[in-house]
């Protein structure tokens, strides 16, 4: 049997959908606001908003912008990643010492 992952629209933040699948995202029309709209895995979003509500010392948090912010959550949720793989450089996130930007 499957487990059901819940995915968030990151428009309006509210409406989930499940899926049997797991992915870091998806994009369909969100039911709730209407909008064509990426919709992240569920945990990737509360590791996300437990940042926000809390950020981590090891990185200059509010400098990120939202997209950073949920390429991090997600690479520590999803793969083997820790907060000590990633940087602050010129204002981005980066993974490791010389390796490509958190959006790549």
């Amino acid at each position: 049997m499957s487990r059901n992952r819940a995915y968030r629209c990151l428009n309006c933040l509210e409406y989930t959908v499940g899926r049997e699948f797991d992915t870091s995202h998806l994009s369909v029309t969100c039911p709730n606001c209407g909008s064509f709209e990426r919709f992240v895995n569920d945990a990737v979003f509360q590791q996300y908003r437990a940042f926000e509500e809390s950020p981590p010392a090891e990185i200059d948090w509010a400098r990120l912008d939202r997209t950073e912010k949920l390429t991090i959550a997600e690479r520590l949720v999803r793969s083997t990643k820790t907060l000590a793989d990633f940087a602050i450089v010129e204002g981005k996130a980066s993974v490791g010492k010389g390796n490509a930007s958190a959006g790549d």
